[in-house]
């Protein structure tokens, strides 16, 4: 079967034929490409055509598909059992990795995913503090928990819906929600809201609203706005933690939050989520203390014995984060030459190894900014790259994900295509 007719057996059984809604291609105006395997930097779909993969399975794919070092004698591991839900060493080995890795974290706790890990670090914090009020940023995803689905990015932003019907009003009353890198707008709404904040959540590096990258003096700002008002900080790095760089954004803009949230990379592509922070915020979890979560699949040994795989390799090989942050730059100079060449209105925003390309001439800083966003032509753009075999995420407010296994030859047809699809979508400009 070819991806339109499993699409329509799909849609028969699933709600909108994905389990995801970011999979739908429906804003692209294509139907979904489904896809049998991936290897390195390829994925192929049903009927065997390559693409080059840019989405890793979004993110976490940061050595590529089916990498060797990775999945070597995991059957292993299988034949051991799949769960148990009792506690395994490979817990407390992939928790201590991440306390040594990250700046700042005493203790974690896994979870399934990225939605989890933010949800319960807004709970262990509000319990922490006993104020119930949060601040979270226009167009900062955080999962779909009934609390944070308030102006958020992704999938929210490319189905124009920035909020959900089903969140009852009374769950987003104490949702506060702010400017990103706008540090005024963060200070007024705290004097509104005076000894009322528990929190304030963030990307550092927003990564769905395409990529926006915190501004450091608003980084910066908001770690003193929360030392001085007795605010927790919490980072979400479900995208940017182990991937911009091994102690994550904390280590980037050199500013250490009171918690932070994890997902995708400490799998290797495995369902998995965590957070953690310091020791007097997560002593307040369950069963050391009373703010309840639990899991039945928490710290599923198939997902931690990947990601131990994945953190020793990033840690041995630091080499990595050179490469593919060499690779991301290549990119977009040469996406940057095409622009300039035929000067087309758009523009490429990156930090370290993301990137979006903006169909719009004007720098993205915050939400606001991606109004006036060519969205026509950006769909005919997307479907002559994956004409073209490359495959992208299909949405204008997501990233583009550079993975180790990336090689020239992916560069160089990357761009080749690139100059195509952008004179599809808007002509010579120059001519």
């Amino acid at each position: 079967m070819n991806s339109d007719e499993l699409f329509k057996k799909a849609c028969q059984y699933i709600p909108g034929g994905v389990n995801s809604p970011v999979r739908a291609f429906r804003n692209v105006d294509m139907v979904p490409v489904f896809i049998n395997h991936g290897k390195n930097s390829k994925v192929y779909d049903v009927e065997g055509k390559e693409y080059i993969d840019y989405i890793g399975s979004w993110g976490p794919l940061i050595l590529g598909h089916s990498n060797d070092e990775i999945i070597s004698n995991i059957e292993q591991v299988f034949q051991k059992g799949t769960s148990f839900g009792l506690p395994t060493e490979k817990e407390i080995k992939l928790a201590k990795m991440m306390c040594d890795a990250y700046p700042g974290m005493d203790k974690v706790r896994m979870v399934n995913s990225g939605t989890e890990a933010t949800m319960s670090a807004i709970r262990v914090a509000r319990g922490y503090t006993g104020k119930d009020k949060i601040i979270k940023f226009e167009g900062n995803y955080h999962g779909h928990s009934d609390c944070l689905l308030v102006q958020a990015g992704s999938g929210a932003l490319t189905f124009q819906e920035p909020t959900s019907p089903g969140v009852p009003n009374d769950l987003i009353k104490n949702t506060l929600v702010c400017r990103y890198n706008d540090l005024d707008d963060v200070v007024k709404m705290i004097e509104k809201n005076k000894g009322e904040i528990a929190c304030i959540i963030l990307e550092p590096i927003a990564c769905n609203m395409g990529l926006v990258e915190g501004e450091r003096s608003f980084i910066r700002g908001l770690r003193e706005l929360c030392d001085k008002e007795n605010i927790i900080l919490i980072f979400d790095e479900v995208i940017s933690g182990f991937r911009i760089q091994y102690d994550g954004a904390a280590g980037y803009f050199g500013v250490v939050p009171d918690m932070a949230c994890f997902g995708k990379i400490i799998g290797g592509g495995l369902p998995v989520g965590a957070y953690g922070g310091k020791a007097r915020l997560m002593d307040m979890v369950s069963p050391l203390g009373p703010v309840y979560q639990a899991g039945t699949l928490s710290g599923n040994p198939l997902a931690m014995e990947m990601g131990i795989r994945q953190l020793t390799y990033l840690k041995d090989h630091p080499e990595v984060y050179v490469y593919i942050n060499e690779y991301a730059k290549k990119l977009q100079e040469g996406m940057e030459k095409i622009i300039a060449d035929y000067n087309y209105p758009c523009h490429v925003q990156r930090c370290g190894s993301l990137l979006t390309l903006f169909f719009k001439k004007e720098q993205v800083k915050n939400y606001d900014d991606l109004n006036n966003i060519d969205l026509r032509a950006f769909t005919a753009y997307y479907q002559e790259m994956v004409r073209q075999g490359i495959m992208l995420a299909p949405s204008q407010f997501e990233g583009i994900f550079i993975g180790y296994k990336h090689n020239d030859s992916d560069l160089n047809k990357t761009l080749t295509a690139l100059g195509i699809a952008l004179k599809k979508a808007f002509g010579h400009v120059n001519d």
